[in-house]
């Protein structure tokens, strides 16, 4: 058997004061994040990582330094395919670690996110039969070249590429789970999943077929299917979704399940009659998504206190305005998590569920048995809740039920689709709600959007030039602007923040509401009194280096 050579020695100095001493923590982060890591039983590299005091690969530049082993950054160091391939992604994603090449001596380069794990380094001197040489890497570097070799041994294009016999094969395969077109729908969701994408759109063009992933709420090529297989792909998924593959001439809409790298992912898909023939559009959300904070959302102190304090009310309307796509729902999970397992009962309406909370009974909306937002919102009220959440107010029944609600003991949390803050005010009153409930029902309004972040790793800073200096308000600030590098595919972003504005309703704006004022007369007097636009946040974020300009500007036209 062959053992694990240069293995990590024992550590000497804490792995907090090393990264004070690299300028990656303050002694204060690093105190607080031991505290909370003896609470929660886990490592304090892990706590300040999820605090975002550092990065995955400053806690690798920390443990290599602890451990005393070399570190390598694999978003720049190139990796031998063939050795990758001694381990298998599975291997990989278990082990946290990757072999990336073999030293002068023959021993294999082990790049581990926790070098001091000697039974991982055993394990791969036995499975590859050969002597290991520990290396410190970043986790996500480990685990997004893993995403690389996952899925099918042949490519996406590969797949694509494939040419058909004749229509009747591609519908018949559907039987057959080795056919191409099999292949070719799991490969697509498991890339989209592995990178973090939200929708995926399979488009028929007049040649062969698109499809496209929305990452980071931006669409990227991901392969192109010969036309000839686009039929059978489509069909492949209304089956999956339980749809009618007879009927191509009317939108279809349906939901499908999978488990992808053992964690289930739930899916909307829904298929277009276009002119190019058949389409597809498939809304990926990842069900064991874990509930984010409110902290962790981007919301500014001042903005997040008026937030709780709504949510602390025993009763009252808290409406999340915004888009699709612009990060509402995630926005209510928050305020669930922070209201959910105390002393308040707390329901919630949904279409669809997308995450599950524990201590939250969730309802389902299901058309097709005639549970509607509406209906379900009336069954809720006899259910005895203290908190309700409503996936979204859509129409005029469910509005005046929500307000009713809000008015006799109950917290509401729900959405609507406004412009911005003030105008959900509107909106209601335009749903047929009385001026005199809405004052009185509703206490807070969010408008939010997502911008993109930023790569850490490759931004770079931003000469601006005196006219854009003055336009925004940025006269002495440091700003950045893309770059691009592996980690963040050469975007030049990597995630996304929300951006948000936060209105307290105060006796003055709820008489401006009951006397119908207009919407720009209420948006002015919340000014006044403190509210702050979603351009100034957008622009606090540039400030922070977070986000750039241009994210800003294209948020910016969306609510002038």
């Amino acid at each position: 058997m062959h053992g694990a050579a240069a293995l990590a020695r024992r550590p000497g100095r804490l792995l907090g004061d090393i990264a004070v001493d690299l300028g990656f923590a303050t002694r204060e982060d690093v105190e607080m994040a031991v505290l909370a890591a003896r609470e929660r039983g886990v490592p304090t590299g892990q706590v300040l990582v999820e605090r975002k005091v550092m990065r995955q690969d400053q806690l690798a530049r920390v443990l290599a330094e602890r451990f005393g082993v070399p570190y390598v950054d694999l978003s720049t160091t190139e990796v031998d395919m063939g050795v990758a391939n001694m381990l298998s992604p599975e291997a990989i994603r278990r082990y946290q670690a990757i072999p990336i090449g073999l030293d002068q001596d023959g021993a294999l380069l082990l790049a581990m996110a926790d070098p001091a794990n000697v039974l991982t380094a055993d394990d791969v001197a036995m499975i590859t039969g050969k002597r290991v040489r520990v290396l410190a890497a970043s986790a996500e570097d480990v685990l997004q070249i893993a995403s690389r070799f996952e899925g099918i041994a042949e490519s996406i294009d590969e797949i694509a590429a494939v040419e058909p016999e004749d229509e009747e094969q591609t519908l018949a395969e559907s039987a057959d789970a080795d056919a191409p077109i099999i292949k070719l729908v799991h490969s697509l969701i498991a890339q989209a999943v592995a990178q973090g994408a939200s929708d995926v759109h399979i488009t028929p063009q007049e040649g062969d077929t698109e499809v496209e992933l929305r990452v980071d709420g931006v669409l990227h090529r991901a392969a192109t299917i010969r036309r000839r297989m686009t039929p059978g792909v489509v069909s492949r998924i209304k089956i999956m979704a339980d749809l009618d593959i007879s009927e191509r001439r009317v939108p279809q809409d349906g939901r499908l399940a999978l488990t992808v790298d053992s964690s289930r992912v739930d899916i909307r898909v829904v298929t277009l009659p276009l002119v190019g023939g058949e389409g597809a559009v498939l809304r990926i959300l990842d069900g064991g998504a874990v509930v984010r904070e409110l902290s962790s959302l981007g919301i500014a102190p001042r903005e997040l206190e008026a937030l709780q304090s709504a949510l602390a009310r025993p009763h009252g309307a808290v409406l999340v305005t915004g888009p699709t796509g612009s990060g509402k729902s995630t926005t209510l999970y928050g305020a669930l998590g922070a209201l959910a397992g105390g002393e308040r009962s707390v329901i919630t309406i949904e279409d669809p569920v997308e995450s599950r909370i524990p201590g939250t009974k969730q309802i389902q909306v299901t058309p097709r048995s005639g549970m509607s937002f509406a209906t379900g919102l009336r069954s809720m009220l006899r259910a005895d809740p203290d908190v309700i959440m409503v996936g979204e107010i859509r129409d005029a029944a469910t509005a005046q039920i929500a307000v009713e609600a809000a008015l006799t003991g109950h917290l509401l949390l729900s959405t609507l689709h406004t412009r911005d803050a003030p105008s959900a005010l509107s909106r209601l009153i335009d749903m047929g709600i009385e001026p005199f409930l809405v004052s009185a029902a509703v206490d807070c309004v969010i408008a939010q959007r997502l911008v993109r972040l930023l790569c850490p790793h490759c931004k770079r800073p931003m000469q601006l030039s005196e006219q854009v200096a003055q336009r925004y308000g940025l006269h002495g600030a440091q700003v950045f602007e893309p770059g691009g590098c592996q980690r963040c595919s050469s975007s030049g972003y990597r995630g996304r923040i929300g951006v948000y504005e936060v209105m307290s309703m105060s006796q003055e704006l709820k008489g401006l509401v009951m006397e119908r004022a207009r919407v720009q007369e209420i948006a002015r007097v919340a000014e006044q009194q403190g509210m702050r636009r979603l351009r100034d946040d957008g622009l606090q974020k540039v400030r922070q280096g977070l986000t750039s300009i241009a994210e800003i500007e294209r948020i910016a036209a969306s609510v002038l």
